[in-house]
């Protein structure tokens, strides 16, 4: 059954826009708590500057506070050009990604899941630069001997899913892409 949308003139699947609305509020909650408990456990039992080795120093557990974006980039600018870049520029960027989650027609399943991922990793770090004073709680370092990540936490790993699917997803062709490309061939 297929309703107009009225003035936007595009046609409109309320079971659809039902199911994107529940995968994209059921990623934001399930990502951004498991983000924001993994980090009020790291703050709870963690001492800064020591390091816990698991799995033969594959895993490290470190208690860190970021004040800069990732790999530290941009702590050294001045307070206010990071509350200004990290605050707010970051908030309009989550904005903009839930929203096309929700509202973009174009986008699939895959695609919708993949930047409601990067706007749930978005939203569990600006959570701690809005309550911990510009910082950012980091915990996690992987590597083998001197190869290592920097510290990281669970919405950096979350970021990081959201956009290797982006990635994968446009590698492969859409169905709507598919039928104007067999349109196009006829």
């Amino acid at each position: 059954m297929r309703r107009s949308c009225g003035a936007l003139g595009g046609v409109n699947h309320p079971m659809r826009q039902l199911t994107r609305l529940m995968v994209v509020t059921v990623l934001l909650f399930c990502c951004v708590g498991c983000d924001q408990i993994t980090k009020g456990l790291a703050r709870a039992y963690l001492s800064p500057g020591v390091s816990e080795s698991y799995a033969h120093d594959t895993v490290r557990i470190i208690y860190s506070e970021n004040a800069g974006a990732f790999l530290s980039l941009g702590d050294s600018l001045p307070k206010s050009a990071r509350i200004g870049l990290l605050q707010w520029g970051v908030s309009l960027l989550v904005l903009g990604l839930i929203g096309a989650a929700l509202f973009w027609r174009n986008l699939g399943m895959s695609q919708v899941v993949a930047v409601t991922l990067l706007g749930a990793s978005g939203l569990g770090n600006l959570i701690d630069r809005l309550v911990y004073d510009g910082h950012v709680t980091d915990f996690l370092n992987m590597g083998v001997g001197y190869l290592r990540t920097g510290i990281f936490n669970v919405a950096d790993v979350i970021g990081v899913v959201g956009v290797v699917m982006l990635l994968l997803s446009k590698s492969r062709p859409t169905p709507s892409n598919n039928r104007m490309q067999r349109t196009r061939e006829r």
